[in-house]
C-alpha cells in the first residue's frame, strides 16, 4: 500500500470514528468500492485498522486528558459522591455490554457482516434516520453529570449494535443518550469518553491475535503514517463535532448516510 492510500485511510478513520457515520463501514467500503488499500490481505487489513483505531484513541486521550484525569482521581477517591467521579463509573457500566458481546460474538460478526454490503448499507441508512428523529423529538434536559446508572447502562446496550459495520459506535451511543434526554453536546461528549475503553480493549485483544505484532513490525512505516494521520484528523473532528452540535442537529449526517447507502447498494447490484 502506497503513501497516498495510507493517508487516505487514516483520514477516513479520523473523520468517521467521531462523526456519527461509522468508521468500520467506511474503511470496508473505501477498500472494496474505491479500491483504496485493496492490495492488503485480510490479516494485514485488520492489523492496519487496529493501527488507525489506535491513532483515534490517542486523539481522544489527548483532547480529554484533563477530563479523564479528574474523572479517575475523583472516581477512585470520592466515587459516585462527586459529579466528575460518577462519570468514571458510568463509563465502566456502559462499557460492559459491548465488551461482553464483543468477546462472545466477534468472530461471528466478522464473518457474517464485514463483507455483506447490503446489511452495511441498510445499517447506514437506518441508523442515520434513527439518530436524526430521536434527536429531533428529544428535549435537552440533562448534562453528563446528571445521568443515572440506568442511563449509562442503556447507552452501553445501544453500543452493542455498533459491532455491526454501518451502525456507528458514536451514532448508536449519541442516539441512545438523546433518547434519554441528555443534551446534544453532552451526548456526544459521553460518546467520546465511552470510546476510549472500547477502542483500547479492541486494540489490546487484536494486538495479540495471530500475526498482528509481526505485521506491525514488518510494516512499521505504513502503520506509523496511518496512526499519525488518524490521530491528527481525529483531534480536528472531535473539536468540530462538539462545536457543530451547539447550533445544529444531525440532519446532514442522516442524508450523507442515506446517499452512501444508495451508492453502495447500486454498486452491489451492477457489480
Amino acid at each position: 500500500m502506497d503513501f497516498i492510500e495510507t493517508v487516505i485511510l487514516g483520514v477516513i478513520q479520523g473523520i468517521a470514528e467521531f462523526l456519527p457515520i461509522s468508521s468500520s463501514a467506511h474503511l470496508i467500503i473505501f477498500r472494496d468500492l474505491f479500491h483504496i488499500g485493496e492490495a492488503m490481505d485480510p490479516s494485514m487489513a485488520l492489523a492496519f485498522d487496529l493501527a488507525l483505531h489506535f491513532g483515534t484513541l490517542l486523539a481522544i486521550i489527548l483532547y480529554f486528558v484533563n477530563d479523564f484525569w479528574q474523572m479517575f482521581i475523583k472516581g477512585i477517591t470520592k466515587g459516585v459522591k462527586d459529579k466528575e467521579g460518577k462519570v468514571l463509573w458510568y463509563i465502566v457500566v456502559a462499557t460492559i455490554p459491548a465488551a461482553i458481546f464483543g468477546v462472545l460474538f466477534e468472530d461471528a460478526i466478522e464473518n457474517i457482516f464485514r463483507k455483506n454490503f447490503i446489511i452495511i448499507s441498510l445499517a447506514l441508512a437506518i441508523m442515520g434516520v434513527i439518530i436524526y428523529l430521536v434527536d429531533k423529538k428529544s428535549v435537552q434536559e440533562k448534562d453528563v453529570e446528571k445521568m443515572s446508572i440506568k442511563d449509562a447502562f442503556l447507552v452501553g446496550c445501544a453500543q452493542v449494535f455498533a459491532l455491526i459495520p454501518g451502525f456507528s459506535r458514536s451514532g448508536t451511543t449519541i442516539a441512545a443518550a438523546r433518547a434519554l434526554k441528555i443534551k446534544r453536546e453532552d451526548a456526544a461528549k459521553f460518546s467520546f469518553y465511552l470510546s476510549a475503553p472500547v477502542i483500547l480493549g479492541a486494540v489490546v485483544l487484536q494486538l495479540f491475535k495471530g500475526e498482528t505484532i509481526s505485521l506491525i513490525s514488518t510494516n512499521i512505516i505504513t502503520f506509523a503514517i496511518g496512526i499519525i494521520t488518524s490521530f491528527i484528523i481525529g483531534l480536528l473532528c472531535i473539536s468540530f463535532l462538539l462545536k457543530y452540535l451547539k447550533k445544529h442537529d444531525f440532519q446532514v449526517f442522516m442524508w450523507y448516510r442515506i446517499m452512501l447507502a444508495i451508492i453502495v447498494i447500486t454498486w452491489v447490484l451492477i457489480k
